[in-house]
């Protein structure tokens, strides 16, 4: 596991640990002071070795941060995702979480876990999952309304104050 803190600091305690060494300590004591592994400051020493004793070869390495959307960004991918996944390409208008994700990579090229993208959706931009309502391929919303207001309707106003499962006309 790698020790806490910045690069800076890291890299200022690998020189010391070989500035030790060279300077005579063992790679066990100066391992057992620092609070390392002897293995680690064996790898030190070897290394800054293979660089002909050039110390600029424990330079430390940024750890790597995920570079995360932007609040402008954010807006951007709201906006994107009111457009309706048919307009990004898919072949029906709903939004998945991989299909959200494919989206980001394409317009900001940023590749999240699709599940980091579904926190996005949720907490960041108020997104809710929601399934699609599924309705006939044959509906006529005409007679449905037609329905409601001459048979449904009609029956709810003339039954006030009947109890229990009322049976519906025709």
């Amino acid at each position: 596991m790698r020790t806490l803190g910045s690069a800076e600091v890291l890299e200022r305690f690998r020189r010391q640990a070989v500035a030790a060494v060279q300077d005579g300590q063992s790679q066990a004591d100066v391992a057992r002071v620092l609070g390392v592994n002897k293995a680690s400051v064996s790898r030190w020493v070897t290394k800054v070795e293979e660089h002909g004793g050039n110390l600029d070869a424990l330079a430390a390495k940024p750890r790597p941060v995920k570079r995360l959307l932007s609040p402008d960004n954010e807006r951007l991918l709201a906006d994107l995702l009111a457009q309706g996944a048919h307009a990004h390409g898919w072949p029906n208008d709903l939004w998945t979480a991989a299909r959200v994700r494919v989206l980001i990579l394409k317009k900001f090229q940023i590749d999240f876990h699709v599940e980091y993208v579904r926190t996005i959706l949720k907490k960041r931009l108020n997104f809710s999952s929601q399934r699609p309502q599924v309705q006939a391929k044959k509906r006529d919303a005409a007679a449905v309304e037609r329905w409601k207001s001459d048979t449904f309707e009609p029956f709810l106003k003339a039954s006030p104050g009947r109890k229990g499962n009322a049976v519906l006309p025709g």
